[in-house]
């Protein structure tokens, strides 16, 4: 058999070792390494974040049942009658003092004359109470000088029967005129004591006639009620429910008409479970954020721990004796007062996250 030509013969295979060396040594795959980085790295991490927890645990609690509060004060009118005038508007900022509505002055003007009328009347009926007294006066002296004549008569009359110069029928008629003059005064000295007395100056009111005094009274209170015709603001803040406040309206007497939130008296009402409450002291440090403001936190303290939990303050208190009761956490609110004054406005209502320092011994403020 022919041998083949060499010239035809394929190359030789270079060995697979070789061709290994051949190839860089930065191109070998590190997976070796990553493997033994990740087996390495991984217990660490979470050493660290055990140690982490370990050593910042039981620091502060927190609670996401929290909102901002505000004073809000509902005014009303102090009297009944309609609304004639409007000065305000929703969300507006009033000043304490300034007028919120007008409510129709004529009636009470009206009311404010009959009590001037009164007064002038009441001093015309002293005026004459103190005439009447006088007059009593004139009356009893003269019934007093009518019993002496009476009397003088009464004795000549007697020296007469003794003489037989005279009929014992006119010396009866002597005697009845006397006993007459008597009842005469007594009738005139009471009638002097009444109109003294009803004359008289009271107590309560020195050197006023109660008459007077009354009148006086209400005068004051007719012109107490125009004053309240124009309706005020009790307290600064921003103007809310205003929708009630239109021209032509009926304002009544202690219904609220429009409502004022006090910008100025803001707290956070944190809603604690009771568990968290055994270290939490007043003058703690609190952090609180806004969920409406997320990116700006409020520095805070403990004003004050509630006195109850928010069940026993509900409308419907919760019955637990009974059979089927379960244990359930309570939440107790915490009074968190805001330190300095907030950039961002605070709205009643705003939801927010509370954390409190409890590692804070809490040193009172």
């Amino acid at each position: 058999m022919a041998e083949a030509d060499p010239a035809l013969k394929p190359p030789a295979t270079a060995p697979a070792a070789s061709i290994a060396a051949e190839q860089p040594a930065d191109e070998k795959p590190p997976r070796n390494v990553r493997r033994i980085l990740l087996m390495i790295s991984l217990p660490l991490l979470i050493v660290a974040v055990a140690a982490y927890f370990w050593a910042t645990g039981g620091r502060s609690v927190s609670t996401d049942n929290a909102y901002v509060k505000q004073d809000i004060v509902s005014v009303s009118s102090d009297v009944g009658g309609r609304i004639v005038e409007v000065k305000v508007r929703e969300n507006q900022m009033v000043k304490a003092g300034d007028i919120l509505f007008v409510v129709d002055r004529a009636p009470y003007e009206v009311a404010l004359e009959q009590a001037n009328a009164a007064i002038a009347n009441a001093q015309v009926e002293v005026g004459k109470l103190r005439t009447d007294v006088t007059a009593s006066s004139v009356d009893i002296q003269g019934a007093r000088e009518n019993l002496y004549y009476a009397q003088e008569d009464l004795k000549r009359q007697q020296a007469l029967m003794k003489d037989g110069f005279t009929t014992r029928e006119r010396l009866q008629q002597s005697q009845q005129a006397v006993d007459n003059a008597r009842t005469k005064i007594n009738t005139a000295e009471a009638d002097a004591a009444k109109a003294r007395a009803a004359a008289a100056t009271g107590q309560q009111v020195p050197g006023v006639n109660p008459q007077v005094a009354a009148a006086f009274a209400q005068r004051d209170q007719a012109a107490l009620n125009l004053r309240r015709t124009t309706v005020r603001a009790p307290v600064s803040g921003r103007i809310s429910q205003a929708d009630r406040l239109q021209i032509g309206q009926m304002a009544i007497e202690g219904l609220p008409m429009v409502s004022i939130v006090a910008s100025d008296r803001t707290w956070i009402t944190a809603n604690f479970k009771e568990t968290d409450l055994d270290r939490m002291r007043p003058g703690q440090v609190a952090t609180i954020k806004l969920d409406a403001y997320p990116g700006d936190p409020i520095k805070g303290h403990v004003e004050g721990i509630g006195a109850g939990t928010g069940s026993e303050f509900s409308v419907l208190p919760a019955q637990n004796a009974n059979g089927n009761w379960v244990k359930v956490t309570q939440r107790v609110p915490v009074r968190i007062a805001i330190d300095g004054k907030p950039d961002r406005a605070m709205i009643a209502g705003l939801s927010a996250h509370v954390v409190v320092d409890i590692q804070d011994h809490g040193q009172g403020r």
